[in-house]
């Protein structure tokens, strides 16, 4: 039952547009507990944790004209909870990345001209801490095990939500939750083979403040740059370079294309090249957008998406 509705802009740091549901499908992680996406509404369902209580599920959907609707079940949320909800969502619609820069050079690119009327957000997890554990959660692996492996997880060491009875709508567990099981846990309940002593030590080192993800992912270019920001993330227990380019691009670092075993002919399929072009032709083809180089190669091989 729903107990209240917010509503939430969408518009961008310049102003720039926002479409909604390009952001809500942008990449898979729309489909890995607690979110749950709605194809036929258009809605995109996740839990988030507030200041005090039990987490919240929530909803995400149109709302009228440049807004976006965001609809909180179970008891009508205090102020505090309130706005907590309001800011995780802006996060996970990663409202705070100015495109305009971007959307300049994709309006002059045949192939990316469609991009500037509001393609282009990642769709984020509510803590950067998620975003990297579901990664590492995509490597080596097929998809299948990906949502496996996370579903496990998210009911065995997340929190329900306040009148939540479905434990796949659990919200992620934290660092600590993950710090207080052993190797074992995470081999035979999680079936996360050798990813195991990783998720050990990466929930131990960010719950005693060995590292800070969420500082990591708030930082500005200014602040941290880009080439910083990959070795942090290589330095992190499971994290090789295609793991460090998916987080980045998470956290709105796109100057790494994400070039593996999928995205690589897929490019290729979109842009009817008779051979498969080299990860250097491709890196050189997108140079141009620098720091969203990554970004735009990833809208092109992900245009279909949405029809």
């Amino acid at each position: 039952m729903n107990a209240d509705r917010l509503e939430l802009r969408l518009r961008g740091p310049r102003g720039e547009p926002v479409d909604l549901w390009r952001t809500l499908v942008s990449h898979g992680f729309h489909e890995l507990a607690p979110m749950t996406l709605d194809e036929e509404r258009r809605t995109l369902s996740l839990t988030v944790r507030v200041p005090s209580g039990k987490p919240r599920r929530v909803s995400i959907g149109s709302g009228r004209r440049g807004y976006a609707r965001i609809d909180v079940d179970g008891p009508a949320p205090g102020a505090a909870a309130r706005a907590a909800i309001m800011t995780i969502i802006a996060r996970v619609l990663h409202l705070d990345h100015d495109l305009s820069a971007f959307y300049a050079i994709a309006a002059t690119d045949p192939q990316l001209s469609w991009a500037a009327t509001g393609a282009g957000r990642m769709l984020r997890s509510p803590t950067v801490f998620e975003d990297v554990v579901k990664t590492l959660c995509t490597t080596n692996c097929s998809w299948g095990l990906t949502v496996t492996m996370v579903n496990a997880l998210v009911t065995t060491l997340g929190d329900a939500p306040a009148g939540g009875r479905d434990p796949l709508c659990n919200a992620f567990p934290t660092a600590a939750a993950m710090a207080e099981r052993d190797e074992r846990f995470f081999r035979d309940v999680v079936r996360s083979g050798y990813r195991a002593p990783r998720f050990v030590e990466l929930a131990e080192l960010q719950a005693t403040g060995a590292i800070d993800l969420e500082a990591l992912g708030a930082a500005s270019r200014e602040e941290i740059p880009d080439e910083e920001v990959e070795r942090q993330l290589l330095a992190l227990p499971g994290i090789g370079p295609y793991a460090a380019a998916h987080v980045m691009m998470t956290i709105g670092r796109n100057s790494k294309l994400i070039l593996d075993s999928w995205t690589r002919p897929k490019y290729r399929r979109v842009t009817d090249a008779r051979r498969q072009p080299t990860d250097a032709q491709i890196v050189k083809r997108f140079a141009r957008y620098g720091p969203e180089a990554g970004l735009a190669f990833w809208l092109v091989v992900t245009r279909d998406w949405v029809n």
